[in-house]
């Protein structure tokens, strides 16, 4: 197979990903079972439309396959934590069905939303033969993991939010230095040279510089300053500093972490930015929050809902309630060391496999992991105009 092809299998519509350079042929649904075992599958959904718990095995096996994988998700944990594990359960059955029951011995185990036992259960599955481990969702449980030295250690496919990677441990979820770094490149392409970064401050901080730093490097642009702002800042004063430390930018990068990017907005407004010769960008985590009339004009590079389409339909039909990201992130996972299984063999989890420059395509789009455990995405790239994202460029077809 040619380096860099795209691998499509058209009974399972590529949501098996394209494992570029890898995969020698399709995975048919003829070699995999058509459906779970019912008694395993759980009522997935409410009246509202959100996952519901129904009884919560803290061990389940998916599948027949000769690769043992395993997964850590929160199901009994309380609030959100337990909705998008029980979300992401149905997305993997959903994947075990399409492509990995022939091929994978799944193991899922409930961390019930705790670190401390997510960190003993992924240990517990390094140590004990599993070719991979997907999760764990809890971020104090992926930095544990990425700490541990061992060269033969089975790749970790952490689901933790906003968490950046280590050797061998893979962020999985798209991160808001990487919609940052994206953002900007998508103006550097257009022409921009310098740009300022107002960051939240805190962990992330320097991993947004970072990767800000990088990506625009590549397209001869510069990161002049990086203005960090607390939680508790109108946004006056880092605007204020950014004004006294660069003089007339070509845009502002805002990564406003968990917290509403409005305040930085407004004070950057009452300096006429954005205006005709300063742009705003943004990034994803904006997008927690409901659209503020404040983000007119700024411009974001995140997820492509379209990818998740033919997933989203399906897992409707299947569950009874929409997709989200969780369920597309999990799918991917499972799809990816699926297809890996299916190409390579039990044997194939290597750095330079999981690491091949070319990336996979999944339902999330065009990605691929870093030899830091970093992920990187080819998304759109929008402007927000009238409240909502109106496309300004198409994702790249490769790295």
């Amino acid at each position: 197979m040619e380096a860099g092809r795209q691998v499509h299998c058209p009974r399972t519509w590529a949501i098996a990903l394209a494992l570029a350079v890898m995969v020698s042929g399709c995975q048919s649904k003829d070699g995999v079972s058509e459906a779970l075992d019912p008694a395993t599958v759980a009522a997935p959904a409410g009246q509202n439309g959100a996952a519901v718990a129904g009884p919560v095995q803290a061990t389940q096996s998916l599948g027949t396959g000769p690769t043992k994988i395993t997964m850590l998700l929160p199901l009994s944990a309380a609030g959100t934590a337990g909705e998008n594990g029980r979300k992401m359960l149905d997305a993997t059955k959903l994947a075990m069905t399409d492509i990995g029951n022939g091929l994978l011995t799944l193991t899922v185990e409930d961390t019930r939303g705790d670190s401390t036992l997510a960190s003993k259960l992924a240990i517990t599955a390094i140590t004990t033969g599993s070719k991979a481990v997907i999760g764990p969702t809890e971020l104090p449980a992926a930095q544990h993991i990425a700490t541990l030295s061992g060269s033969t250690r089975p790749p970790v496919l952490a689901l933790a939010d906003n968490f950046a990677g280590g050797a061998g441990v893979y962020a999985v979820l798209l991160g808001e230095a990487d919609s940052a770094a994206a953002g900007a490149a998508g103006l550097a392409a257009k022409g921009s040279k310098k740009f300022v970064l107002l960051v939240a401050a805190g962990p992330n901080a320097g991993a947004v510089e970072k990767r800000v730093a990088n990506s625009l490097s590549i397209y001869g642009a510069t990161l002049a300053v990086t203005v960090p702002y607390s939680a508790g800042d109108s946004g006056a004063k880092a605007v204020d500093d950014m004004g006294s430390l660069v003089e007339a930018p070509d845009a502002v990068i805002v990564a406003s972490g968990d917290g509403s990017p409005s305040a930085i907005l407004a004070a950057l407004k009452s300096k006429g930015i954005p205006g005709k010769k300063i742009s705003v960008v943004g990034t994803n985590r904006w997008l927690d929050h409901p659209m503020d009339p404040l983000f007119e004009g700024a411009y974001i590079a995140t997820l492509d809902p379209r990818e998740t389409g033919p997933i989203a339909d399906r897992f409707r039909t299947t569950y009874n309630y929409p997709a989200d990201v969780n369920v597309a992130y999990a799918y991917d996972m499972v799809a990816l060391t699926a297809g890996i299984a299916s190409s390579v063999g039990p044997e194939g989890f290597s750095k330079k496999i999981l690491e091949n420059p070319n990336g996979f395509r999944g339902s999330t789009g065009l990605f691929r992991f870093r030899a830091d455990g970093s992920s990187e995405r080819s998304m759109p790239f929008y402007r927000i105009e009238k409240g909502a994202l109106k496309l300004v460029a198409k994702s790249t077809s490769g790295f």
